[in-house]
């Protein structure tokens, strides 16, 4: 390789890793922002809930700045198809991250609304053990895109059929309660619409693990029954295996 290309990929991956690093820091924070305002409804903390709610400005400035690195990236290193496909991941995945962020403002909304009216009657053990659910899957789904780890992202698409059935669940049980106990019916919704929301932070999740088998096989699983993607990350496993045992 010419030595000029030779700087061109080594800048190349310099700003590449410097888009992942705002990238992670980003789904961190996220992942926080789900936390704080959970125990924010939980523990009525209207100090807590306010600050979710005005960081979320944060999280948006974090997304404009990684979209125009992206777009840097782009036009001034002209990516091939492997590091395109990482560069595309990203800047779909930080959509998901932004509309976590949304989410959680949403959540720390209404714990701001419970706390003003009082709280809910019934809902918040649901709501911790979803939240408890949620975020891990979050923090799972961007550990499994550091290391590009197909196997650990579709652990990660098993676990948000786990969330639907429990917030399908919680929605059934406080949704029986209205029904048969109608004095408190605003403040239930509040707590159904929280659980709303946390659901919704697991779709994210599991969006950022398909783009991390898009990245590592080359296909858009979305939309791609269990079996299928199933077969594909076990192929994605099988060539790495394959290639590293021919390296060695």
């Amino acid at each position: 390789m010419p030595m000029s290309e030779k700087h061109l990929s080594k800048s190349f991956d310099h700003d590449l890793r410097a888009v992942i690093d705002l990238f992670m820091q980003m789904g961190h924070m996220v992942a926080e922002q789900v936390t704080i305002a959970t125990r924010a409804l939980i523990e009525a903390d209207e100090q807590a809930a306010t600050k979710v709610v005005a960081d979320d400005q944060l999280i948006n400035q974090l997304e404009i700045k990684i979209d125009e690195q992206i777009m840097l990236l782009v036009a001034k290193r002209q990516p091939a198809a492997n590091d395109l496909r990482l560069v595309m991941a990203l800047s779909k995945g930080v959509v998901d991250l932004e509309r976590v962020g949304d989410e959680a403002s949403k959540i720390a909304r209404m714990a701001g609304q419970l706390i003003e009216v009082g709280a809910s009657p019934r809902g918040y053990l649901e709501v911790q053990h979803l939240s408890n659910q949620v975020r891990l899957m979050l923090l799972d789904a961007l550990d499994a895109f550091t290391r590009m780890n197909p196997q650990q992202a579709f652990a990660v698409l098993q676990s948000d059929d786990a969330v639907n059935e429990e917030y399908q669940s919680a929605t059934r049980s406080l949704m029986t309660y209205i029904m048969e106990d109608s004095r408190h019916v605003s403040k239930v919704i509040n707590i159904l619409w929280v659980l709303r929301a946390l659901e919704r932070v697991g779709d994210h999740a599991r969006n950022i693990a398909e783009l991390v088998i898009f990245c590592t096989s080359g296909k858009d699983v979305r939309h791609t029954d269990f079996m299928q993607v199933e077969q594909i990350v076990h192929q994605t496993n099988h060539t790495s295996s394959n290639h590293g045992s021919n390296k060695r």
